[in-house]
């Protein structure tokens, strides 16, 4: 009986190997002439049941035979390529969000894309395949942060649907470059697919449990969002979603992913999430079934080593078909094509990118643009910004004034232009400047403390206070965390809070707080003893450098928070219910200490309609934001206009929702137009008694607004 097997299981194996013929002419998968379907299924066919295998993994071995190299598909670039030694750091993807400028977004992403053509040039060169070498990215993180205890949520776009997909789309574009159907830049994927955001000690054995209303509006729409988009790949998750885990679940998958969106790319596991189904949700008892499941599910390429090892097990007890096999490493034949894998490197239009494409001049005011841009002022008692002829010395104080990884947040690379906080007020002061420099206090001591003393004999101090990717990040990296890489609460470090207290009661000089993370923080434990605070998050390799000219005024802040800043813990639901009820600015009935869309300027504005929408519109119509925005302050700065929509009072609709918005730069006592377009078809929700979406009819109302709870303008329109 076995030998019958075998014999059947060759005889399936030439058939499936023999050259493809088109239309009377011999293919081969080198041929650039061909179009990317003809020549993956042309390599397809030359790869024998091993080879195909031993493909179906991350880290790819070489087909000798075929002069097809080894190939570790494993590389992330969250905000600069990660892991590989120089590259520029741009701010943390949460930073990115506070920008709310999604042409800034794009610019880096493209920078990015190549400084990875470059390194890999470079390292291609000289015959390195080493993981974190390669053009194949997975990122970005377009979880939605639901609650600010997850420390990974400094990887996202932070809580809100729209602005998620709106950088999402942009950082996808810049990665992947103008031609995705044809030619990639670099590879992107999109994760972590889905209903993913802590807790993170769970991630392997949680069951993440949500209704279809609360999938379809809040979970799905940045990774839809993405898929039409072109995105190459998309990362299924380690949880399982209401019973079924994420990289063998049909309903993610099939269901939706594949079949009503169409996606014809390449799902990719998240690392080991494969030994977790058998291991730790034990919803499939072996390696060899996950393994199977795995392939028929979708998956195309394993972050571990099941699919590798037990794909020819699971075809011998007939759990798989060659023919499942095929279509699992297709996609990843397919992106390989496209990144030119196959091609003449002469011909490849990122031949020429080299050393002097890494970390170069532009790419430097790059993550220097990006830095001021995203820092967020929440309060100022008119110190900011300090003058320069009137301040002769500074006290610069605090652990993570002087700290690289303050600067960095996760998944970071590295350069030798990192600029800390103190070093960029250094700069700035210049010579005839005093500023001065003092650890402060630990995250953990609560009783040694120092440069308070010092502090009372300079003009300003600037403490430079709050988290690091120690205490917030990932599963095992934030290891100063007691809860996984969690927080447990909102308070920032004890000892923070108490040496701000002290070094306000110590003098009367004014106190700057900078303050660095990746979350919400309960802010209101330090702003009584500071006249000015900053939130710096992790500002990249410019941060220092940024912080010096908000603070002294060559530029006016400009970050909006892409995340509500709470008051207690206790106002939220718990930290594993993932329903969206009293969760983010959307959904949260009670009072915050700041609001979704929130930040400060230098100057004032003032909003004005030019043209009012339609009073009255269907499906089809949209809807014109035009507005005049006047600075009327004397500074020149940048204004984020922000557009929501209140819906009709009907039942679990969001209290308001972000359908627009637009970053200007105005000149002091200059008025610039802008004109917001939001189809009325993006205002659909989903109607869980008949399963789809749906445009409600009834009263809405437009807000014009700096923040999500503080209108400029409204007006009223009705769906009919």
């Amino acid at each position: 009986m076995e030998k019958a097997i075998n014999l059947v299981l060759i005889i399936l194996l030439l058939q499936c190997t023999a050259v493809v013929e088109l239309q009377g002419q011999s293919t081969n998968f080198r041929d650039e002439a061909l179009d990317i379907e003809t020549r993956a299924k042309a390599l397809l066919s030359e790869l024998t049941l091993k080879e195909k295998i031993s493909l179906l993994g991350y880290n790819n071995p070489p087909v000798e035979r075929l002069q097809i190299p080894a190939y570790n598909w494993w590389n992330e670039a969250l905000h600069g390529v990660a892991r590989a030694g120089e590259a520029t750091v741009f701010p943390q993807a949460i930073a990115l969000a506070a920008t709310f400028d999604t042409t800034l977004v794009y610019r880096i992403a493209d920078a990015i894309s190549t400084e990875a053509r470059s390194k890999y040039n470079i390292n291609r060169s000289k015959g390195f395949q080493n993981q974190y070498l390669g053009i194949t990215f997975w990122t970005p993180n377009i979880n939605i942060f639901r609650d600010p205890r997850w420390g990974r949520g400094q990887e996202t776009y932070g809580e809100d649907p729209f602005l998620t997909a709106s950088m999402g789309k942009a950082f996808v574009k810049g990665l992947q470059g103008s031609e995705p159907e044809r030619r990639l830049k670099t590879a992107a994927g999109a994760k972590h697919f889905a209903v993913h955001s802590g807790p993170e000690a769970d991630r392997h054995h949680f069951n993440a449990v949500v209704d279809e209303k609360d999938l379809r509006e809040t979970y799905l729409p940045a990774f839809k969002a993405l898929v039409e988009n072109g995105v190459t790949t998309i990362m299924c998750a380690y949880n399982r979603v209401n019973g079924e885990p994420c990289c063998t679940g049909k309903t993610l998958l099939q269901d939706i992913l594949r079949d009503e969106w169409g996606f014809k790319g390449q799902v990719v596991t998240d690392c080991w999430a494969l030994d977790d189904i058998w291991l730790r949700h034990k919803t499939i008892p072996t390696r060899v079934e996950v393994a199977a499941a795995a392939v028929k599910a979708g998956v195309n390429l394993d972050c571990a080593n099941i699919l590798q090892e037990d794909v020819q097990d699971a075809i011998e007890k007939r759990l798989l078909t060659l023919e499942q096999v095929d279509s699992a490493l297709l996609p990843t034949l397919q992106t390989q094509l496209k990144l030119g894998f196959y091609d003449d490197p002469s011909h490849s239009p990122y031949r020429h990118y080299g050393i002097d494409s890494v970390n170069n001049s532009y790419h430097i005011s790059l993550a220097k643009e990006a830095a001021e841009k995203s820092m967020v002022l929440l309060k100022n008692d008119g110190i900011l910004p300090l003058k320069k002829d009137t301040i002769s010395s500074i006290m610069v104080v605090g652990e993570n004034a002087a700290s690289i990884s303050a600067l960095t947040g996760n998944y970071h690379g590295l350069s030798g232009n990192m600029v800390t906080f103190v070093e960029g007020l250094v700069k700035a002061g210049g010579p005839g400047m005093s500023v001065q420099y003092d650890y402060g206090c630990s995250f953990a001591d609560t009783s040694h403390f120092g440069g308070i003393w010092a502090a009372g004999f300079t003009d300003v101090t600037i403490a430079v206070i709050g988290l690091s990717p120690l205490l917030e990040g990932e599963h095992g990296d934030a290891f100063l965390s007691n809860w996984g890489g969690d927080k447990k609460d909102l308070r920032m470090p004890r000892s923070h809070e108490i040496y701000l207290k002290k070094l306000r009661e110590s003098h009367n000089h004014p106190v700057i707080a900078v303050v660095t993370g990746g979350s919400a923080l309960d802010i209101s434990a330090i702003e009584p003893y500071a006249d000015a605070i900053i939130y710096a998050w992790y500002p990249g390799e410019q941060g220092g450098t940024a912080l010096a000219d908000l603070i002294f005024g060559e530029v006016s802040p400009s970050g909006r928070l892409p995340i509500t800043f709470y008051k207690d813990i206790k106002d939220l639901p718990p930290y594993h219910d993932y329903n969206m009820t009293n969760r983010t600015y959307r959904y949260f009935q009670g009072d915050v200490l700041y609001p979704f869309g929130y930040g400060l300027s230098y100057t004032s504005f003032h909003y004005e309609w030019l043209s009012k929408p339609s009073t009255k519109v269907s499906e089809d119509d949209i809807i014109s934001v035009n507005i005049a925005v006047t600075n009327t302050g004397t500074m020149d700065a940048d204004e984020v206009i922000q557009v929501y929509i209140v819906y009709p009072d009907i039942e679990r609709m969001p209290l308001r929702e972000l359908k627009g918005f637009s970053r200007i730069h105005i000149k002091a006592g200059q008025t610039q137009n802008t004109d917001i377009q939001i189809p009325v078809k993006n205002l659909k929700k989903w109607d869980s008694k008949n399963n789809r979406w749906k445009l409600y009819k009834g009263k809405y109302k437009i807000q014009v607004s700096q923040n999500a709870l503080v209108p400029k303008l409204e007006y009223s329109f009705k769906v009919n």
